[in-house]
């Protein structure tokens, strides 16, 4: 079945095509949900929440641009939502002693992780610095963008971010070998 015609079939309320859809898409949106909740279960929920959102906001869709894309906004608003009700965005300030701390590392090929690994390590980043990460770095948003989705300052979005670059850094420090 095309993906319009999977469309079509779910906008008839067919169970079927309904069921391929969640089948279809529901593995990707999981990985999605966890990089921003620490507990599997949480994921779980957003993902389930996300997907009745899916299925009551379908009418709405115009088949313009990537329906994956379209189901990815959502589970991606849905895990922030469960975010802030699991663990409050307190976005975090840390001192840092040296402005340098802040600095970036280029990836090389020693520091490659496997996804569960860099999926565990973002896992240990605060809750606030985890979500800006997430939005900027994998997903793609702006920091204006993301300013809005968090109700914070395009500032903090820009400081959050290099604090979970920085963060990130030095425990993928230890990791590391040279050559």
């Amino acid at each position: 079945m095309t993906e319009p015609d999977l469309i079509a079939a779910c906008l008839r309320a067919e169970p079927r095509a309904q069921r391929q859809l969640y089948d279809q898409f529901a593995g990707l949106m999981l990985t999605v949900c966890r990089r921003y909740l620490k507990r599997p279960e949480d994921a779980e929920e957003a993902l389930l929440l996300g997907f009745a959102k899916v299925f009551r906001a379908l009418p709405t869709f115009r088949q313009e641009g990537s329906f994956e894309g379209w189901i990815r906004r959502i589970m991606v608003n849905e895990a922030l939502m469960e975010l802030r009700r699991r663990e409050p965005l307190h976005l975090s300030f840390e001192d840092f002693a040296q402005p340098e701390s802040l600095a970036v590392t280029p990836a090389t090929a020693d520091t490659q992780l496997q996804a569960d690994e860099l999926l565990a390590l973002l896992q240990t980043l605060p809750p606030g610095y985890r979500a800006v990460f997430n939005l900027y770095a994998v997903e793609g948003y702006s920091h204006p963008e993301i300013a809005a989705l968090l109700g914070i300052s395009e500032g903090t979005s820009k400081s959050q971010l290099s604090k979970a670059r920085a963060m990130l850094q030095r425990k993928l420090a230890p990791q590391t070998t040279s050559f």
